[in-house]
């Protein structure tokens, strides 16, 4: 059996992160991702990030992608891709499936789960006929595959990631012809929806698609306004010519390794549903298993990042690697960050559903 120290699961902003730290630390460290390449949704970030210099403001998200496998490659981190890991045993086993045949088990001592988080769906007439894909499916195919999904493109939701995606599609060449959203209200910030409406697209709150139309691909798709219920509004119909039809409709946390290893779970709505219970270091409630990321509850990949770095910090710590000031000097350093993230009108939200979350095991 193979023996390593710290197995990291999903080399995303999380894992990347999290493999780093946990190398400085002189952990021995595997990193494992079912993808072909590394860097997981940084690299379909061409944006530019936001904030402050700590966190990354002005940098695009593929440049910071490309720093972090080049410092991982400076710390010989082994880096095992189109490999599926399968489940996890005795708290301490890692089955995974290499080139979709060969199977391994692996023996760690911790284990680090950055596996992200699932598109949700939306449900209509019509969705299942090619041409209604996720928004995230849509960036993958401009931003890594160089290839527009459509023409003439209607957004369903109006929050970051329904306006970032809809912009950069507009930059790929594509027409959005309108975003629309549910909610009486947009939910992205407006840094990203005043980009989109400068280009002139349409945004229709308090709406919804009521049915996709076509053969064998999306032709149309019709739109109807809703009450105050979310019930659709008889007469208010009207149809929109598009060939592609993008769901940003948020995203669900990938648990199932999680909760297949048998770590508590927690319901959080804002974080996205049902998520591991972890505490501030992000161990859940198996001593040996680690979450960050979306995982741990859905936010934004500058968040993920500093949950990546803690939870390699804090499982390199638990095996002798740190002294106990350079931990606390810097977990503080890392905490104090994703403080600062998870401040201000939106961040506050976010911060209260994490302090619930390590509440939960004391109730």
């Amino acid at each position: 059996m193979i023996e390593r120290d710290i197995v990291v699961i999903g080399s995303g902003p999380a894992g990347l992160c999290a493999a780093i730290e946990a190398a400085q630390a002189g952990a021995n460290v595997l990193l494992v991702d079912e993808n072909a390449k590394p860097g997981g949704q940084l690299f379909k970030q061409i944006h530019k990030f936001f904030g402050s210099r700590e966190h990354n403001a002005g940098v695009r998200g593929i440049d910071i992608g490309t720093l972090l496998l080049k410092q991982a490659e400076e710390l010989n981190i082994e880096v095992w891709l189109n490999t599926e890991a399968c489940g996890i045993f005795d708290q301490d086993k890692v089955w995974v499936v290499r080139d979709k045949s060969k199977s391994v088990t692996i023996h760690a001592k911790r284990i680090i789960l950055a596996t992200g988080a699932n598109e949700n769906a939306v449900n209509f007439p019509g969705w299942t006929l090619p041409g209604v894909m996720g928004a995230g499916a849509a960036q993958t195919m401009i931003n890594i595959h160089r290839v527009l999904p459509g023409q003439k493109i209607l957004m369903i939701g109006s929050g970051n990631v329904g306006v970032i995606v809809s912009y950069q599609l507009l930059q790929a060449g594509a027409q959005v012809k309108a975003v629309v959203e549910a909610a009486p209200q947009l939910g992205g910030y407006g840094v990203h929806t005043a980009k989109v409406k400068r280009a002139g697209v349409p945004f229709y709150t308090g709406h919804t698609v009521l049915e996709a139309r076509g053969t064998d691909h999306v032709s149309s798709a019709v739109i109807v306004k809703l009450d105050a219920a979310w019930k659709p509004i008889l007469g208010t119909e009207f149809e929109l010519d598009v060939d592609t039809i993008c769901i940003a409709a948020g995203l669900t946390p990938a648990v199932e390794l999680a909760f297949g290893a048998g770590c508590r779970s927690v319901n959080s709505p804002v974080l996205g549903g049902l998520v591991p219970w972890h505490d501030e270091t992000m161990r859940t409630s198996i001593p040996s298993i680690y979450i960050a990321g979306d995982v741990s509850g859905v936010e934004e990949a500058s968040t993920a990042m500093e949950e990546g770095r803690m939870a390699g910090l804090s499982a390199a710590q638990s095996l002798g690697f740190l002294e106990a000031a350079r931990y606390t000097s810097r977990f503080e350093a890392i905490n104090h960050n994703l403080l600062a993230l998870r401040s201000g009108m939106f961040g506050q939200k976010r911060r209260d559903a994490k302090a619930a979350i390590m509440a939960a095991r004391k109730g």
